[in-house]
């Protein structure tokens, strides 16, 4: 068995785990590489079928060309499609592309706060109606008790502080000091009531080891990825007044692959082009422990 197909295995059996063991379960979709793998590993997981709900915390900020694969893709695939949003945040202008707080608030507002209001389903939620191809307000909505996510622990160094089974408490906020040891393939998913739980099957994965799933497998990835002839691709995705792309000259998958081999970017971070995390001074972890992604 090869190091991808260890991957892939670890990844589905964690997958089956928490979709037998929390009720109402949810999977995070923010249209980036990690996360679009993670829906073809549950697609893979459950034989063409996704039995959960895919989320998406939209900031309106987003590049527009994300929105469109989101789309695309979710109703290609029939995929259980909800988004949410600081309705009131957004309203009021209170964002950082409106100069009327900081980056790093804006992030709690328009990501740390709208997730946990679209997860505990005290904010509005929108859910794609396949019939007519267009989002309505969700009626009714219920809380998640536990959301996949497509954390890697070499990303960024909060994440590695994260389990696979990650408990968080009612608020959502996440206490690091206070999580379960995770031995060998033996793993905590019998929580208090009321915990919330995030669940991380690709925290394992290197940011090569996508790449080369994504060759192997032929996943579909959104094109801001590759250079498109200005020498200029994304290597991590986000809102377009706060992400900017990387120096590079690689158009396919292939080529990706090979860039990372070749260790052109040993030294430089992979959330590089996020401004935000340069304002947190190179980390994550208090607008995470706020419930950031």
């Amino acid at each position: 068995m090869d190091h991808l197909t260890k991957l892939e295995n670890k990844s589905i059996h964690i997958l089956r785990e928490a979709y037998a063991n929390f009720k109402d379960l949810g999977m995070l979709w923010s249209i980036g590489k990690d996360s679009t793998v993670l829906l073809h590993l549950a697609r893979k997981t459950f034989f063409g079928h996704v039995p959960f709900p895919l989320i998406h915390i939209d900031t309106h900020y987003k590049i527009p060309e994300m929105i469109a694969y989101r789309d695309n893709y979710a109703k290609q695939w029939k995929l259980d499609m909800i988004y949410g949003e600081n309705t009131e945040a957004l309203k009021s202008r209170m964002t950082f592309p409106n100069g009327n707080c900081s980056r790093l608030e804006c992030c709690r507002l328009l990501k740390a706060e709208a997730l946990k209001s679209t997860l505990n389903a005290t904010g509005t939620r929108y859910r794609l109606n396949h019939e007519i191809g267009e989002y309505e307000i969700e009626k009714n909505p219920r809380p998640f008790t536990g959301v996949i996510v497509g954390v890697r622990s070499d990303e960024e160094g909060s994440r590695s502080k994260e389990r696979y089974f990650s408990p968080r408490d009612h608020k959502n906020d996440w206490h690091i000091g206070d999580q379960p040891p995770e031995f060998w393939n033996q793993y905590k998913t019998d929580f208090a009531p009321g915990t919330h739980v995030r669940i991380h099957p690709l925290l394992d994965w290197t940011e090569l080891d996508l790449w080369e799933y994504i060759q192997r497998e032929n996943i579909p990835m959104v094109s801001l990825y590759f250079d498109k002839g200005e020498g200029k691709r994304y290597r991590s995705l986000g809102c377009w007044t706060c992400t900017q792309p990387v120096e590079s000259t690689a158009r396919t998958v292939e080529e990706i692959v090979e860039e990372l081999r070749s260790g052109k970017f040993s030294n430089i971070a992979e959330r590089s082009g996020r401004a935000q995390d340069k304002e947190d001074g190179g980390g994550l972890e208090e607008l995470r422990k706020d419930g950031y992604m």
